[in-house]
């Protein structure tokens, strides 16, 4: 009995050398997805992309975690300096050149398609050197949302695209009129919003080799006077004022006249009751939008590479994710397929989905170093104090360049 037992052993262990790593795949394996975007508006509408994509591929289970945004990088530099850094997570562009700069991220070129629709701008942003560290997950811009209701209430026209930032700032006059515990305006004060009217004032954060900031600039500190404008004139609350409640709540309140936001809010905005739309944004002496994007990396230190890598391309290429996120207004996915584009703009409300498109046409991307995160932390810190009164909109970047020269040495 022994020396058949030993003979079976054998053949078993014979055999498994000649199985192809392919087959080998079919063990099961967990990957662990970590994430912002879901919570709290799409959890169902992820799930739906991890059934098909398990039913595809039934060895591998998704196990999905999610933190809000503000919370997102920290815990997750926390999981990667303690080494449990889960298999596939999201990156905002904004983030994604420290992470790869700091050779977390796996290389994906060897694990992907080549075939898949991806628009070659969004895939390219998430290259180093030619390395695919990130496949673009979705895109998104920022607009101008605004409540029809409180529009026609103050009796003033709608916004229109040719509008600029004093048009903003007549109708907010206008709506804040109408009451003590009615706003006109919300454009949060911070850097995602700055570099974007920088650039619609033709303001550079940086000379053309990068080893200067330029931010305090007479253009750019024009750009931080119109932003403080809206608090200083009382069309805008401030961070005391609004207390702690969300700006985009407050829309949904009914009590804010335009919000200066994402195009994400589509599905949170859905059920307001008020009529309300968007537009592009105003203006200075451009136009400028955002052009968002996410990503889906996978960590260097994944065991399992190639399911890591199958996941994230099907989270962002597939036909049905991509439908899901279409029909659930979760952003756009960042493939080119026209077909989708048509149903997304059939969708209401916001009646003028064109404006998304429009959008496209003036888009600017964040200013981005290595140190990222430390710039815009800085700069947050000085852009509310300027908020607040407490620094002119001239000594606050004045500040802001000599603390990112620091970070460019």
């Amino acid at each position: 009995m022994l020396r058949k037992g030993l003979v079976t052993l054998l053949v078993v262990v014979m055999l498994a050398a000649l199985v192809p790593a392919s087959a080998l795949a079919q063990d099961s394996v967990t990957i662990r997805y970590y994430n912002f975007s879901s919570d709290p508006d799409h959890v169902e509408d992820l799930q739906t992309i991890i059934d098909a994509f398990e039913a595809e591929n039934p060895n591998i289970t998704i196990e999905v975690s999610s933190a809000p945004f503000a919370d997102y990088f920290t815990l997750l530099e926390a999981d990667l300096v303690g080494g449990d850094a889960p298999d596939v997570f999201e990156l905002n562009f904004e983030n994604f050149v420290s992470y790869a700069a700091n050779d977390v991220l796996l290389d994906l070129s060897p694990y992907v398609s080549t075939d898949a629709p991806y628009y070659p701008r969004a895939l390219e942003a998430f290259q180093v050197d030619g390395a695919q560290y990130a496949l673009p997950e979705s895109f998104s811009t920022v607009l101008l949302f605004y409540n029809k209701d409180l529009f026609d209430q103050a009796g003033i026209d709608y916004p229109t695209a040719e509008w600029t930032w004093d048009d903003a700032m007549a109708a907010a006059q206008s709506i804040r009129a109408l009451g003590d515990d009615v706003w006109g305006i919300y454009s949060p004060i911070q850097f995602w919003e700055f570099y974007k009217k920088a650039a619609q004032n033709n303001c550079a954060f940086f000379n053309a080799d990068m080893t200067e900031s330029t931010i305090n600039s007479p253009e750019c500190v024009t750009a931080l006077e119109t932003m403080v404008s809206f608090v200083n004139e009382d069309v805008m609350p401030d961070q005391t004022e609004l207390a702690g409640v969300a700006n985009e709540e407050l829309f949904l309140q009914g009590k804010l006249g335009m919000d200066v936001i994402g195009i994400w809010q589509f599905a949170a905005f859905a059920d307001a009751p008020f009529a309300w739309d968007i537009q592009l944004e105003p203006g200075a002496a451009q136009k400028a939008h955002h052009f968002f994007a996410n990503g889906v990396a996978v960590s260097a230190d994944s065991e399992h590479p190639e399911e890591a890598a199958a996941w994230a391309q099907f989270l962002t290429s597939s036909e049905i994710a991509a439908t899901v996120r279409i029909d659930a207004g979760w952003e756009l996915p960042a493939i080119d397929a026209p077909e989708y584009v048509a149903a997304y703009l059939e969708q209401t409300p916001p009646d003028n989905r064109e404006a998304v498109f429009q959008a496209l046409e003036s888009p600017v991307t964040p200013p981005v170093i290595e140190r990222q995160t430390e710039m815009q932390d800085d700069l947050n810190q000085l852009l509310t104090a300027a908020e607040m009164g407490e620094l002119d909109p001239q000594s606050a970047l004045d500040m802001a360049k000599e603390q990112i020269d620091g970070l460019l040495q």
